[in-house]
């Protein structure tokens, strides 16, 4: 799908408010309620809007350690690989999971409620995955810019 100005607009206010309501969202493009909401919907079905999310601040809900963690896996051969993405994917505490290059195979993001339940999850969860050859951790001490937007390319 082709994005025009119209739709890279719709995105860009979509994502700075979710709950923005079509009526309000027309008055911002440009265009009646219809071909605003017809816009969203072919916008999700083209998968370009994969979801709905609420940003919530981690500590207020009882998650006080975000910790990036650099995987080295035992092997590098497809099965080793997707095993481990398999396993990782039932861990709830990993929020993140990136295949890198580098000196690690994998940099997961994990958030836990403090340090003995990080320790928890990486001796017990992570480091019982088969296919983990080592971890290294970095504990994050301060976030100063996080943000799910996306500059949309013109």
């Amino acid at each position: 799908m082709k994005l025009d100005l119209i739709d890279r607009k719709v995105l860009e206010i979509l994502q700075s408010n979710a709950k923005i309501t079509n009526a309000q969202l027309s008055k911002e493009i440009g265009l009646s309620p219809a071909p605003t909401l017809e816009r969203v919907k072919k916008l999700e079905q083209h998968n370009i809007i994969k979801s709905y999310h609420a940003h919530l601040d981690r500590e207020s809900v009882g998650l006080g350690v975000t910790t990036f963690i650099q995987v080295t896996l035992t092997g590098h051969k497809k099965d080793v690989t997707d095993m481990f993405v398999r396993k990782i994917n039932e861990v709830a505490e990993i929020i993140e999971c990136h295949h890198i290059t580098g000196s690690g195979d994998f940099l997961l993001k994990a958030i836990s409620k403090d340090i003995a339940s990080y320790q928890k999850l990486l001796l017990e969860r992570i480091n019982e995955i088969e296919e983990v050859a080592s971890t290294q951790t970095m504990v994050i001490l301060s976030t100063f810019k996080e943000s799910k937007v996306m500059p949309i390319p013109f």
